[in-house]
């Protein structure tokens, strides 16, 4: 007969860190980056920090694999820090997260990420991660490298000192394993920390990619968001198994006591409704630790069949569509954008905001009219790199009629033409199809709400389209009338023999009688320019940035007027909805 053994978490991922993002050496660096960030982000906001985060990745010669090199990742940021006591639970120790099944709206959710990242750096450079952490309450900040006991799923600390550090406070980790860089693409770190500053526009980041110069994107807004307080889950979202789980987390209670206090919207009036789907009063005075799971299922069979009232929708966080119209144009030069934030939303019990943006790039690359747009995903504020094709984003965007709003498109397929696409999804509870958080679970919920977004955004972008046209149509009929009408007039003159006075007077009439059919065009493009008076005002202390005007394009607008703009408008919204401040 064999032996049965049981298995430590650590040890359990340990042997399948490709679950959690680590199944390529492209994969294990964006990954170890995406982890210790998402950590800084949830860390400076917790504390009400504007978050200054700042990037280094380098090659540090040949690795242990065949087909990696060696690799440093160095993210330090301005956040709180950590207690000497804690650098081992937080790095060290799988599931040690205080967000674990909180249902909260934060980039982290489980506590697996940033200790699978230094169990990679430990099983491929032998070496854990090295942290360097200060509170504002230490006079020194402490330096340790932490390393994964897999087979306790613990922390072990080791060469611990203290060490002067110009920082009133933060945090520093360096991990040191096996990968490969990719700058560009889907998988391209680029493209995650553009994606990162895109929808966190209070974020300062300042990076460096092996050899390439420094870059630096500022802020644009001071105001760091307020995490919603967590919300409880809907037993509608539950299976059987997941149910008594979550049962058995509540301890000696009873049943009652769990329903009101382990779920949302389950009050008094819901408890009289489950007994009329079969629960009986009995079974709700009893304790917990006294059901078999016959009555469990007993007791999850009449949850299924009562209608319960849906959750808050208290808990989602937005990134609002005033900040998103800031931050977009930090991806690079724009001559149009159309920004929607829908309000919070439930889907499949859960509640969900969806934001999107669609942006023009001004200087086109070759080919891009043909090649389709670039799309960027988001799950609570971070860049989804990987199996775009099953996203619930990717399959919302393929299922809009994108030719009805002016962009080409290939039937079941993403539009064509220089544009980029962001969609933000942002819930307590998303879905996600692995572990390794890549793509989101695509319910038909979730991409009807998605597709409703799109569409809003791409009433903007068609109305800005036709205006494009019009103008395009009046700017071809005004070259027409000044290159024929001195042509016909000079004929005349020549015919009727008549002077110089009258010619004229026929000049001004013919452009008259031939610029009739433009003062409809040139009426509706003036209300347009007026309604839209454009570009926000940025702070003193916020980079200036020139944004672009929706429905006119930014070529159209003089210098003299661009600066009277900037000093005398506020940008409060999307591409379209401006306002005087």
């Amino acid at each position: 007969m064999a032996n049965i053994t049981t298995s430590s978490t650590a040890e359990y991922f340990a042997k399948n860190l490709q679950q959690v993002g680590f199944s390529s050496p492209v994969k294990a660096v964006l990954t170890t980056l995406k982890e210790a960030m998402d950590n800084s982000l949830d860390a400076c906001e917790e504390a009400h920090i504007p978050p200054e985060i700042t990037v280094e990745i380098k090659r540090k010669g040949r690795s242990s694999s065949r087909n990696a090199e060696l690799v440093e990742i160095v993210v330090e940021d301005n956040g709180p820090g950590l207690k000497a006591e804690d650098l081992p639970k937080v790095f060290g120790e799988y599931l040690a997260s205080s967000k674990f099944g909180k249902g909260r709206c934060s980039r982290g959710q489980q506590g697996i990420g940033i200790s699978a990242a230094t169990t990679w750096a430990q099983l491929t450079n032998a070496a854990g991660v090295e942290v360097i952490s200060k509170t504002k309450n230490m006079q020194k900040a402490v330096s340790a490298t932490i390393d994964v006991d897999i087979k306790k799923n613990k922390g072990l600390i080791k060469k611990k000192e203290t060490l002067k550090w110009d920082k009133p406070h933060g945090l520093k980790t360096v991990f040191c394993i096996d990968g490969r860089i990719q700058l560009n693409g889907d998988g391209g770190l680029i493209t995650y920390l553009e994606g990162t500053a895109l929808v966190n526009p209070h974020l300062t980041l300042k990076y460096k990619l092996i050899d390439q110069e420094w870059r630096h994107i500022e802020r644009v807004t001071k105001e760091v968001p307020s995490i919603p307080p967590a919300t409880l889950p809907h037993p509608h979202t539950m299976k059987l198994g997941e149910f008594i789980s979550h049962a058995h987390l509540f301890g000696k209670v009873a049943l009652e006591s769990f329903l009101k206090k382990g779920f949302s919207k389950i009050s008094s009036k819901t408890l009289d409704d489950f007994l009329k789907n079969g629960l009986t009063s009995s079974l709700l005075q009893r304790k917990l630790h006294n059901f078999t799971d016959k009555e469990y299922k007993k007791v999850f069979q009449a949850i299924q069949k009562t209608e319960m009232a849906n959750p808050t929708t208290r808990s989602v966080l937005t990134v609002g569509e005033e900040s998103l119209s800031q931050s977009i144009q930090r991806i690079g030069e724009v001559d149009f954008f159309s920004v929607i934030t829908r309000k919070p939303r439930i889907c499949d019990h859960k509640p969900v905001v969806v934001e999107t943006a669609i942006a023009r790039l001004l200087n086109k690359i070759q080919g891009s009219e043909e090649s389709s747009i670039r799309l960027m995903r988001f799950a609570n504020r971070v860049p989804l790199q990987f199996d775009k094709s099953a996203c619930a984003i990717t399959k919302a965007v393929e299922s809009v009629n994108w030719r009805a709003y002016g962009l080409a498109q290939q039937k079941n397929s993403l539009p064509l033409g220089p544009y980029v696409f962001a969609v933000s999804v942002t819930s307590p509870f998303i879905k996600f199809k692995n572990a390794s958080k890549e793509t989101i679970d695509a319910s038909e919920e979730l991409v009807e709400e998605i597709r409703r977004t799109l569409m809003q955004t791409g009433q903007k972008l068609s109305r800005h389209i036709k205006r494009e046209k019009r103008a395009d149509e009046l700017e071809r009929k005004t070259q027409y009338i000044k290159q024929f009408v001195p042509i016909l007039v000079q004929k005349l003159v020549d015919v009727t023999k008549a002077n110089k006075k009258r010619k004229e007077k026929a000049t001004k009439g013919i452009m008259k009688l031939l610029g009739q059919d433009t003062k409809e065009v040139e009426k509706a493009l003036k209300t347009a320019e007026t309604r839209l008076k454009d570009l926000k005002a940025v702070s003193s202390d916020s980079v200036a940035v020139i944004p672009a005007k929706a429905g006119i394009r930014k070529k159209d607008l003089g210098k003299k007027k661009q600066k009277k703009a900037t000093a005398k408008a506020k940008h409060t919204g999307s591409g379209e909805k401006l306002k005087r401040a």
